[in-house]
């Protein structure tokens, strides 16, 4: 399943590696997700995981990183129609609408205005695990 990840979610993921977040950022690396990314979210992704606040092991994180790089999928996008409240959550809807996205997961659904989704599906990272869940179990029982 191909989504977009803000990097709340990926941060979380690794503050909290048994909540909702973890299990996705486990997800990702397990290769059950595809994630989309651009240049712009991979520097936001380094940038922000590399804060000295958060004090991650700079070695799994770079492996992370790396991990993303070689098994993303990168997508070219254009600019939003409609622009969002804040611009720095602008890219990641922009590549998932670019990328034609399953979803966006985010820890704050109230930046992306319905007005400005142009059909992509966004989740808290709960309500993706649900949905994930609902779509494996229904692929499961058309087998």
């Amino acid at each position: 399943m191909n989504v977009v990840l803000d990097t709340t979610v990926l941060v979380a993921g690794l503050l909290t590696p048994f909540g909702p977040s973890g299990e996705i950022v486990r997800m990702v690396s397990a290769g059950e997700l595809i994630l989309y990314v651009d240049a712009r979210i991979l520097s936001e992704y380094r940038e922000v995981i590399h804060r000295p606040k958060f004090n991650f092991n700079k070695d799994h994180i770079n492996i992370l990183l790396d991990f993303i790089k070689l098994y993303g999928q990168f997508v070219s996008s254009l600019p939003l129609k409609n622009r969002l409240p804040d611009p720095d959550d602008e890219p990641f809807l922009e590549v998932a609408i670019a990328g034609k996205a399953r979803s966006l997961v985010t820890g704050n659904i109230v930046h992306y205005p319905p007005s400005s989704r142009e059909g992509i599906k966004i989740y808290s990272r709960s309500e993706f695990l649900e949905f994930f869940r609902k779509v494996d179990r229904d692929t499961e029982q058309g087998a």
